[in-house]
């Protein structure tokens, strides 16, 4: 196989990657879009291996065991882990992936300046040109800040352990901004030092900072902000990829890690659009923080008004217009397919029922919507923010299932932490029924007002129990 075979099978790859990309911005072509994904891979894989084989004919029998092991094992963890996970651990599992493909770049920088003969950049025993050194640390310093700052995410998102730095709380010390300023400054030197001699000291000393730099850069940004954080590491590993593709003169890479790279950064922008925040802002320590100052003492009881999932039923049977607002309770309880089948109950009594998607409800970017798909709930019946916000006003019920931030008018306040932020307006609606297990703060810290309101009544349980009681009541 001639280069210019591998170069044209890499960029047909890239093409199906595209396709990829564009069919899983939707929920009726994510199908289609994964099929194009693994096609494109399949396709990078095959190229690979006879590349392998065109530029070290001779070493091809040991390069091929080292690639059939790693497709043996990252194929069987991947198969596995794709199989046993579940819907509200996705955010977990995504940000591990960033971390492996941050590695990944490191590793294969590494490697590169190890043995820059080895992938046919300069003759054995010749010397890197200054551009692909510089190359080379981009691609490196990134990948190790992709890795670090995921391992971080992926703890502040699992919740399950009891390291301070995986702890949902915001982590923050006098002068962070100062420290981390100063480290990336350092940072920058090595990679300058190590442009202009190639030694391996200010390589090393590079990646170790950047390692550093990725944990501090996460550990102050609160839970309300982690859905941004995933879709930002997701951008950082694009670039990584990106970065070395560069260096290697592999078409794909560069293609494909932009891809990556441009979409995460676009979806984050998105993100902070939505929550009314600047992505610097977000980076340099969430509200979570703030809310944290403000609201970290003991919150006042307040009476609420509460009823059960008969009373919900009820008010739910007796509506023209329904409209469900889902959150990461929702998630949690798997309450998907009994909520589906309410739904469908009340529609046959001619009752309309939307739902209102947020753009960052749940944990991670579009969660909501995976969640509602995988119940099969009709496409058309679901609505963003801003296609249904100007319907709650004229809405007999709105159905809140373990939402919270997303629906607190605290956002309306000019004083609040939150003030700004685009919420689903709920509080519009003439009746609100909110399923919560308790009446805990979300993400942001924050007392939600809703809760508190005359036309409110609390249901308080389990969203799976409460939803299934309500179906028995409707029917």
């Amino acid at each position: 196989m001639s280069l210019n075979v591998v170069v044209l099978l890499y960029l047909v790859a890239s093409i199906f990657f595209i396709q990829a990309l564009k069919g899983l911005s939707h929920p009726s072509t994510s199908r289609r879009g994964n099929a194009f994904g693994m096609t494109g891979m399949a396709i990078a894989v095959f190229t690979t291996v006879a590349l392998i084989y065109k530029l070290a004919p001779m070493a091809a029998t040991t390069g091929m065991g080292w690639v059939i092991l790693g497709l043996l094992i990252g194929g069987t963890a991947g198969t596995i882990m794709a199989k046993k996970v579940e819907m509200t651990k996705m955010p977990e599992l995504v940000a591990f992936m960033h971390s492996m493909i941050g590695l990944a770049a490191v590793f294969i920088a590494i490697a590169c300046v190890a043995e820059p003969w080895a992938f046919n950049i300069v003759e054995k025993g010749g010397a890197l040109p200054v551009g692909n050194r510089i190359e080379l640390f981009i691609g490196a310093f990134v990948g190790a800040i992709t890795f670090s700052g995921s391992v971080i995410a992926f703890g502040k998102l699992s919740g399950k352990y009891k390291f301070r730095l995986f702890q949902g709380a915001p982590v923050v010390f006098s002068g962070q901004h100062m420290v981390n300023l100063a480290l990336g400054i350092a940072m920058l030197v090595c990679g300058l030092w190590f442009a202009a001699t190639q030694d391996w000291l200010p390589f090393v000393l590079m990646l170790a900072i950047a390692f550093v730099l990725g944990v501090l850069i996460i550990i102050p940004i609160g839970g309300a902000d982690m859905p941004v954080v995933v879709s930002m590491l997701n951008s950082y590993s694009g670039w990584a990829a990106a970065g070395i593709g560069f260096s290697l003169n592999n078409s794909m890479l560069i293609i494909a890690g932009s891809l990556v790279g441009s979409s995460g950064a676009i979806l984050s922008y998105i993100m902070c659009k939505a929550m009314n925040r600047s992505f610097f802002n977000v980076i340099l320590g969430g509200f979570g923080g703030e809310a944290a100052v403000v609201t970290g003492g003991a919150q006042q009881q307040r009476p609420v008004k509460s009823g059960s999932s008969d009373d919900a039923a009820f008010m739910l049977s007796n509506a023209e217009t329904v409209i469900i607002v889902p959150g990461y309770g929702l998630a949690v309880a798997r309450a998907q397919h009994p909520l589906k089948e309410l739904a469908t109950k009340l529609i046959e009594k001619g009752i309309t029922v939307k739902y209102a998607i947020h753009p960052v409800a749940g944990r991670m970017p579009g969660h909501m919507n995976v969640l509602l798909a995988e119940a099969e709930v009709p496409y058309d019946q679901v609505f963003e923010m801003e296609d249904v916000n100007g319907e709650f006003s004229e809405t007999d019920v709105v159905l809140v299932l373990g939402a919270n931030d997303v629906v607190n008018p605290a956002a309306k306040d000019p004083k609040s932490v939150i003030a700004g932020m685009p919420i689903l307006e709920a509080y519009k609606a003439r009746q609100i029924i909110v399923n919560k297990r308790s009446m805990a703060s979300g993400y942001a810290g924050l007392d939600n007002e809703l809760f508190y309101m005359d036309k409110t009544m609390m249901v308080f349980g389990d969203a799976k129990k409460v939803v299934e009681d309500m179906v028995k009541a409707v029917e």
